[in-house]
Order: C-alpha cells, then sequence, then structure tokens
C-alpha cells in the first residue's frame, strides 16, 4: 500500500519531501506532480525499480524515458551539450521543455534508447519536485503518468490514490498540475550543425525559444 503525502503546492513540507525521498533511495516507485503532468519516478541506478516503473506504466525499451535534473550543470553531466545547445537550454531552464539529446557513459544503457543512445533529459519548474530532487542528491528518472490505453496523463491525486495505490510505493499529493505535456525538443542534429526539431509541442512556448 503506498504512503500518501498531502503536500501544500506552494510551500511543500520538507519532512514529508524526506520521508519520499527515503522511499527512493529505497528502490522505490513514486507518483509526484511536474510542472505539466504527474508523472512515475524512480532512481536512476536502480534496475529492478526501473523495470518496475516500465511494468506499470506498460511500455517497453524503445519508449523514451526522461531524467529530471535539478539544474544546467546536472544534466551536463548526464548528456553530450556543446556551445549551441547550452544556449537553448539555459534559455529553456527551469520549465515545461523535455530535450532529447546524446546520452554519455553515466546514463546506464537499459535507460537510454536502444539504437540512439539518446536520452529526454529536463529541469522541472516545480518547487516541491525541485526540492524533492535535492534531497535525492541525483537525478530521477521519469515517465508520464498515463495509464495503459489510455491518452491522457492522470491530474487528480485521488484518482491516481485509487488506482495505483497497490503498484506504487509512495504519492505525493500537490494538488493538481497544469495538464499540458512538455515541449520536446530533439537537440541532436545541433551537433552536427543542425537545427533543433520539434517532436511535440506543449506548455512550453517556442516563441520564448525564437523558434
Amino acid at each position: 500500500m503506498a504512503q500518501y503525502f498531502e503536500a501544500h503546492p506552494d510551500n511543500p513540507q520538507p519532512r514529508l519531501l524526506k520521508q519520499a525521498a527515503g522511499l527512493l533511495a529505497g528502490g522505490g516507485l513514486l507518483a509526484v506532480p511536474t510542472d505539466s503532468s504527474y508523472a512515475l519516478v524512480c532512481q536512476l541506478d536502480d534496475k529492478q525499480a526501473v523495470d518496475r516503473l516500465r511494468r506499470v506504466r506498460q511500455i517497453d525499451e524503445k519508449h523514451h524515458l526522461t531524467l529530471l535534473c535539478r539544474d544546467l550543470s546536472e544534466l551536463a553531466s548526464y548528456a553530450h551539450v556543446d556551445n549551441r545547445q547550452y544556449r537553448l537550454l539555459k534559455l529553456a531552464t527551469p520549465g515545461p521543455y523535455t530535450f532529447i539529446l546524446d546520452a554519455t557513459k553515466e546514463v546506464p544503457r537499459r535507460v537510454s534508447h536502444p539504437q540512439r543512445k539518446t536520452i529526454g533529459l529536463r529541469v522541472p519548474d516545480r518547487k516541491g519536485l525541485q526540492m524533492l530532487l535535492e534531497l535525492h542528491g541525483a537525478p530521477l528518472l521519469a515517465t508520464t503518468l498515463i495509464p495503459a490505453g489510455e491518452t491522457d496523463p492522470l491530474n487528480d491525486p485521488h484518482d491516481i490514490r485509487e488506482r495505483y495505490e497497490r503498484l506504487v510505493d509512495g504519492i505525493v499529493d500537490a494538488g493538481a498540475c497544469p495538464l499540458e505535456p512538455t515541449t520536446v525538443l530533439d537537440l541532436t542534429p545541433m551537433g552536427t550543425g543542425g537545427e533543433p526539431v520539434v517532436v511535440r509541442e506543449g506548455r512550453g512556448s517556442l516563441q520564448a525559444l525564437g523558434l
């Protein structure tokens, strides 16, 4: 049965997030709010937790998972970033954008895309999630919480509790999320002089990035 943490959306209680971080450190799977929608998260380097995340979400290894990072310096440890890419990342973070970049050796092969060796990365703009990342001390592997066979992510924490309390170890309830997916940009073409490719237009403004 999942632990349920009712956190204030603007001023989350540190003691609750410490308990949630403790679950993650023990290999737990959590449902957490982001600046776009609720997501499932786990430790990056815990194979059992990652396998479980894929099973609960019912996705295969070709589905791009995302690394949630605290800031750009942490992001750069897990992806190859050149000067052009960095300037764009600086404009967009923190915020509701996901970037596809070439993964470094810090990313376990089992969580990068099997053919392309790429990884999705983002720096979320949500206080509670930033605090959780700080307490955890490392990026978290994430996927949007969309039930199998459905197209829309779950946004009501009580609904999440009803449907997932036997499948996850913890649920952080910080109220509703904006319920609009991140804008996804593939930055890998920039590494060879090309331009970023818009994979999905979502909550993140393309105009704000000059795209």
